[in-house]
């Protein structure tokens, strides 16, 4: 039956036309992300703006796979910088105190982040709604305090440095080297969240966030489902916080506060929901607009919040999605 669910979600999705590879969001739209990417040097004077660069990508893989948990599958999440912070710590600490290879500290450090996941996963998602997001909160602050409280191993508020990512033994320093490290992390992330949604997991994950009691009666089991794409948002989130704690040569339990969280989520919904493009976009502008806001001093975060409401008044649906539309409306 299942199957018969996913023939017909196919059959009611807009296809694509060989002819328009450039209009599908994993050839045409990879394509242009691509392009973005090779070309932006061309505007970083210096830098500073490679740094902005580089914190642009690094947000946008968390957005990403946050975007598949809050926008195709419809479970909000206000923890996701726990998983962030975890994935940075867990880093730092295998390559600086236990001689773990930082690659290799990378890697365990993000798989021990998706176990748990898995394991604080199942219980959470039973639940639904402000329910589930008050547990996803908890979990965060829980998270938040333990790296600032425990000061013998995470070196408490003050944070603790991280030695340089090394590659075969070449280390990856400088800002135009690591430009076009965490570049390509943000092909690899886009990339796998497009194969993900494009699956019959996707659509499964669609039927989930239009109805869970629909879903269910055809077939899908919804508890596996959630707590899949849960993990894996929380990889990607891991992933960025190793690659940002590697990168800064410095962290702090700033990365896994509360704030953190609530950026990361107000990205998504800027960008768009259930858009990956509109996650990077989202992740892109809420990054960059307030370094260009610092110009207004005082004023900032008031600018910045009038920018914000006006988006969601006149771009319901986020940046991405509303524009999309206009464009395709205009076409007809």
């Amino acid at each position: 039956m299942e199957s018969l669910v996913q023939s017909r979600a196919s059959a009611s999705e807009p296809r694509v036309p060989a002819a328009h590879w450039w209009a599908a969001p994993r050839t045409g739209g990879m394509a242009v992300l691509a392009l973005a990417i090779a070309l932006a040097p061309l505007a970083l004077a210096n830098d500073y703006f490679y740094d902005v660069a580089i914190l642009v990508g690094l947000n946008a893989i968390v957005c990403v796979g946050l975007n598949l948990l809050i926008g195709y599958a419809g479970q909000i999440s206000l923890g996701h910088a726990g998983f962030f912070g975890l994935g940075a710590y867990g880093s730092a600490l295998l390559a600086s105190r236990y001689g773990v290879p930082p690659l290799a500290a990378l890697f365990a450090a993000t798989a021990a982040v998706g176990l748990m996941a898995f394991v604080v996963g199942r219980p959470i998602l039973r639940l639904k709604g402000h329910y589930l997001a008050m547990a996803t909160l908890g979990l965060g602050i829980i998270v938040s305090i333990v790296l600032a409280n425990e000061d013998r191993v995470t070196g408490g508020p003050d944070g603790m440095p991280v030695p340089p990512l090394t590659i075969l033994g070449y280390a990856i320093q400088g800002e135009q080297v690591w430009y076009w490290v965490v570049g390509a992390c943000l092909l690899l992330a886009v990339w796998l969240a497009l194969n993900l949604i494009e699956s019959p997991t996707g659509r499964a994950l669609r039927a989930l966030h239009t109805s869970e009691v629909a879903a269910e009666v055809v077939g899908i089991d919804s508890a596996r489902q959630k707590l899949m794409v849960f993990v894996v948002s929380a990889v990607f989130a891991a992933a960025a916080g190793g690659l940002t704690a590697f990168y800064s040569g410095f962290i702090t339990p700033a990365k896994a506060s509360f704030m953190h969280s609530v950026e990361l989520v107000t990205m998504v919904v800027f960008g768009g929901m259930a858009s990956t493009f509109g996650a990077v976009v989202g992740a892109a502008v809420l990054t960059v607009l307030p370094q260009a806001l610092t110009v207004v001093k005082e004023y900032e975060m008031v600018v910045l919040g009038a920018i914000m409401m006006a988006t969601m008044i006149f771009l319901p649906r986020g940046a991405v999605p509303t524009l999309a539309g206009w464009l395709g409306r205009g076409r007809e």
